[in-house]
């Protein structure tokens, strides 16, 4: 089923009146762990900055907006192996497919941003859905470009 062009508004307490479109809403069938709740969301990134991570907002909760972004620009190159019923929630045949990318924190009182490798977030861009993919045993490649 196609989504329309129905706009949504969203007031992030954050960013702002949010205007999104339907067909920019990425469904998260059973939420992300600790927002199980929150099962629609947009990506966005700042306007006029060359987007070195994004901004997974939340539309069932204006409040939660989460920093995101590609793993490989930070040396990560994850190994998925999705289970049957992981493609069948993105609605894919090839994990190929997907774009991964990770949750950026930052503990309070500390210096830099963590990314959490262990449980990276997988969508499916054509069929605008997602989950959150739990590692029980993380095997992960450290690119050539890593920073060091």
């Amino acid at each position: 089923m196609e989504k329309g062009t129905e706009i949504m508004r969203i007031e992030s307490p954050r960013f702002g009146v949010l205007e999104v479109e339907e067909s920019k809403v990425i469904e998260f069938p059973v939420g992300i762990a600790g927002f199980e709740d929150c099962r629609r969301f947009t990506l966005f990134h700042p306007e006029g900055e060359k987007p070195k991570y994004f901004i997974l907002q939340s539309l069932d909760d204006a409040e939660l907006a989460l920093y995101v972004t590609d793993p490989a620009p930070l040396g990560f190159n994850f190994e998925l192996q999705l289970s049957e019923e992981e493609m069948q929630t993105l609605q894919i045949s090839d994990p190929k497919d997907a774009v991964v990318l990770v949750i950026l924190s930052k503990r309070q009182g500390e210096e830099g941003v963590q990314a959490n490798l262990k449980a990276p977030l997988v969508i499916n861009p054509q069929a605008q859905r997602g989950l959150q993919h739990i590692f029980t045993e993380l095997r992960y490649n450290m690119g050539a470009d890593a920073p060091k």
